[in-house]
């Protein structure tokens, strides 16, 4: 699914990648952490091909970037980001914004079969928000808008599924609603890649996690293995406790001395 080796990028005289190796399997759920500024992100638009490695290679669902059309592997990949909301139209029905994902369109100026509207609406049931399908956009919560992209995505069958902090300001209700609908999406991709900053949004779906730390990953597996306080410690530089309830991991700081 994803096979990063030796990736590096540098801007300017600034190294942001040093030597980063991943590798995704197929049936994996991968969750990214690290602090601001490690790198998460970057890693991100490489694997979506908008960015490119100073050295190194990115090989996607089996294509090596740089000897293939970028634009079609992106169409096997579902992509949720903070921007993409920013881009949509507030006032247009929140079913278009779903079948617009077909074909990663951000407004639908043609006619739309019945077939596409069903599956728009289908996929729209699937998150719990088939009684707003008619309303606009712009009046949905945030947690609603979140999950509209879920199923905007899904229009697409793709095979891999790249989230880049998707609970990032929802409240705790909204928060567990949309973790609730990446459950039931998650079991229709072959793989995702889940970046967050927040340790209690790794629920059961997710199988392994990523640790960055200055533009590199210092520890990698099976997310009981990663996700001790040792290795938290050092990542994030601060003393923790973790505690796991029903594969779930929640975590305490500690007071130094």
């Amino acid at each position: 699914m994803i096979e990063l080796k030796n990736i590096v990028w540098r801007r300017e005289e600034r190294e942001i990648l040093r030597g980063v190796d991943l590798t995704v399997k197929a049936g994996e759920r991968w969750v990214l952490l690290g602090r601001n500024g490690c790198g998460k992100s970057t890693l991100l638009e490489m694997i979506t091909g908008y960015l490119f490695p100073t050295s190194g290679t990115v090989d996607i669902l089996g294509n090596r970037y740089g000897r293939v059309d970028v634009r079609e592997v992106r169409k096997k990949i579902g992509n949720i980001g903070p921007s993409l909301i920013e881009k949509l139209i507030p006032r247009d029905p929140v079913w278009e914004i779903v079948v617009g994902g077909m074909n990663a369109y951000l407004r639908i100026y043609e006619e739309i079969s019945e077939e596409i509207k069903a599956r728009a609406l289908a996929e729209l049931d699937r998150v719990g928000l088939g009684s707003r399908a008619g309303q606009p956009f712009g009046t949905l919560s945030q947690g609603e808008r979140k999950k509209a992209l879920l199923a905007r995505t899904m229009m697409a069958d793709p095979q891999l599924l790249i989230m880049d902090e998707p609970c990032a300001g929802l409240d705790l209700f909204e928060r567990e609603k949309f973790l609730d609908s990446l459950e039931s999406l998650s079991k229709r991709v072959e793989g995702i890649l889940y970046v967050t900053h927040h340790i209690e949004e790794i629920v059961p779906l997710f199988t392994h996690v990523a640790l960055m730390a200055e533009g590199r990953i210092i520890a990698a597996g099976p997310k009981r293995e990663v996700l001790t306080a040792e290795l938290l410690r050092d990542a994030y530089e601060v003393p923790v406790n973790v505690r796991w309830v029903e594969d779930r991991p929640w975590i305490t700081v500690e007071k130094e001395g």
